[in-house]
């Protein structure tokens, strides 16, 4: 069912005809939801992905606590820090702007999506309001700007707050932006670390490999980089030595991290110099399963939500 959920919505992005069949389904599941609560979708989807019951009155698992700060952690400063744009102005009064990937385009209009409106280097263009990915573009001369416009145009319609219940996504003003694509020297695509905060402090780093193909992988290292022995969602990797300047990077999470209960920080690091990603307060949406099911548990009991009982 997973699978051909996929299927379907991968046809409603990328084909006019999936797209204009499947729009008023759409809209209509749209107006559904809306009257739907968010305890009940929260719920529903938590059962239906990951195989039990949720439970709000005594989370114990980090699935569950994902969840239960979906439900009731509701802050202005979330709606900020999830839009793609504005987060660049909390991150340089946090740390400096030296951390932030240059930003080569921000419009409200996608007929502004041109080639002559953006650089000759490699960059990717993305909404700032949703989890869609983005667009590579490493040669803008290849590039279907018909199409693109119309992707993103679509994009801009969407409001990603009422599929997932993620309370942040719900009064972001949507646009789009196009920043520089980060690549190593012979053109790859860097790591993604991501650093995992619990009320402030680094719990662990994730490490996806190859992640814009089929072949994605995965590891976990704790705070000292010590290989974590669990599987969350994906296999192991090749192993990774504990970058020159980790330390940096730490400070770098920890303050963006210390005004939220649980949050993901995710940066690069190129030529020695790190850059941030984004931040997400809800991995995977509290839906992902680990393999060795006790780690779900194990890093639950280490995030306190007791504060806001």
């Amino acid at each position: 069912m997973k699978n051909l959920k996929e299927k379907v919505a991968q046809i409603y992005r990328t084909s006019d005809f999936g797209y204009n069949a499947a729009r008023p389904i759409y809209l209509l599941y749209q107006f559904v939801l809306k009257y739907m609560s968010d305890e009940y979708i929260i719920k529903k989807q938590f059962k239906e992905r990951m195989g039990y019951e949720l439970n709000l009155k005594d989370p114990q698992t980090l699935n569950e606590k994902i969840n239960w700060l979906k439900l009731y952690n509701h802050k202005d400063l979330q709606t900020i820090v999830a839009d793609k744009y504005k987060v660049r102005a909390y991150v340089e009064k946090k740390v400096g702007a030296k951390y932030l990937i240059p930003l080569l385009l921000h419009t409200k209009d996608a007929n502004d999506l041109r080639p002559e409106n953006l650089p000759d280097s490699n960059f990717i263009i993305k909404a700032n309001h949703n989890s869609s990915g983005g667009l590579i573009v490493r040669d803008k001369s290849s590039v279907d700007w018909k199409a693109a416009r119309k992707r993103f145009r679509r994009h801009l319609k969407e409001n990603y707050f009422y599929s997932s219940r993620e309370w942040q996504y719900k009064n972001i003003e949507p646009c789009i932006i196009a920043e520089e694509l980060l690549t190593y020297e012979d053109g790859s695509i860097p790591e993604d670390y991501k650093f995992h905060c619990f009320n402030g402090k680094l719990a662990f780093v994730m490490i996806d490999f190859d992640r814009h193909t089929n072949k994605r992988t995965r590891n976990l290292y704790d705070t000292d980089w010590n290989l974590i022995p669990c599987n969350w969602g994906r296999p192991y990797g090749k192993d990774l030595e504990k970058p020159e300047n980790f330390e940096e990077m730490k400070m770098v999470v920890e303050k963006l991290a210390q005004d939220f209960i649980y949050v993901r920080v995710d940066l690069y690091l190129v030529k020695g110099s790190i850059y941030f990603g984004e931040i997400t307060f809800h991995h995977n949406s509290g839906h992902q399963r680990f393999i060795q099911e006790e780690w779900d548990y194990k890093f639950g009991q280490l995030l306190k939500i007791q504060e806001l009982e």
